[in-house]
């Protein structure tokens, strides 16, 4: 693929790149009940499931930082709430995640290492069996002024218990590969959901991502382009994509790129022909690189719900002219 040079916040130049399977029919979706976009939203709204919660709290977090989450999750204990937390152990986990894990062992919150071997990067809370908020986002507080991430609410008890059921895996230290289904998207192996979502878009595609270093996720796009699809991506700028965003824009894709002095894309997103309350979006932890979809461990969902798809589209479309 022909490398050019990117100069400018947004580039477009018409072109064809990449080979991907055609536009396919409609994914699966998921219902969502509510959706939050950072910095503005806060984390409230986490705070006070955690703390209302009367039986359970199951969380699996790449890095948890929070004094606020960590003494919620203690006092949820006290109120005879079964805790459990997931922590990511790889790469930086252990060391990132080590402060919290005293803390919650200590107050009596039952904590688990995930497998060294595999980097858990899902970000997932259920509480109570009935609701699962999942996000892009860690919790790591240092960061939730500076950061677009979003979070969902999903109530759908089918969904909710899918969930739980890998998280119960999870915990024993011996993790499956959960298939991506019914709008729930689990990585390890989940480039075919979100190639297949890319493909279904006739219109137009808004995307943002923190990383991009997936050839096939690139062709995707770019082929989606080539076809006449009016792609957006939004990134926070860094030499470490300006190789794979030149050869995006080469191909007529609307590239756009935020000093890291701004505000970070954090956020995981993909909005698939959306305009107004129409459409469908992707909301989840999966980078764009080959070992997020490929071996991490990671949750996203597929929604045509409303709410979601105005939030995501407001964002991206909001980032794309900062």
């Amino acid at each position: 693929m022909r490398r050019v040079h990117l100069t400018v916040l947004s580039a477009v130049v018409v072109a064809s790149l990449g080979v991907v399977a055609p536009p396919v029919g409609a994914a699966a979706t998921v219902p969502v009940a509510h959706v939050w976009v950072e910095p503005a939203a806060g984390l409230g709204f986490l705070d006070a499931a955690i703390s209302q919660a009367h039986a359970s709290i199951d969380m699996s977090m790449y890095e948890l930082s929070d004094a606020v989450v960590e003494h919620d999750l203690v006092a949820a204990v006290h109120r005879h709430v079964r805790v459990r937390v997931l922590l990511d152990a790889a790469y930086s986990g252990a060391y990132a995640n080590a402060g919290a894990v005293s803390t919650l062992r200590a107050g009596g919150v039952t904590v688990a290492w995930a497998p060294r071997g595999q980097i858990f990067h899902a970000k997932y809370v259920v509480v109570d069996h009935t609701r699962a908020y999942i996000g892009t986002g860690n919790l790591t507080s240092r960061w939730y002024s500076s950061t677009r991430d979003l979070w969902v609410e999903v109530t759908a008890r089918p969904r909710v218990a899918a969930i739980e059921a890998v998280f119960a895996r999870d915990t024993t230290g011996h993790p499956g590969r959960p298939a991506s289904m019914g709008g729930l998207v689990w990585s390890p192996g989940s480039t075919g959901s979100l190639v297949s979502l890319i493909g279904s878009a006739h219109r137009s595609l808004l995307i943002e991502n923190e990383e991009m270093r997936s050839y096939t996720i690139e062709d995707a796009l770019a082929a989606a382009a080539r076809r006449g699809v009016a792609v957006t991506v939004v990134m926070t700028a860094s030499s470490e994509w300006v190789s794979a965003l030149s050869e995006l824009a080469h191909a007529g894709v609307h590239v756009h790129t935020i000093s890291p002095q701004g505000l970070y894309i954090h956020a995981k997103v993909i909005c698939v022909d959306c305009a107004g309350p129409r459409g469908t979006a992707f909301v989840g932890s999966e980078n764009f690189s080959y070992s997020s979809l490929t071996y991490n461990r990671e949750l996203g969902v597929i929604t045509t719900s409303p709410a979601v798809v105005e939030a995501v589209e407001r964002a991206v479309i909001s980032d794309a002219r900062r």
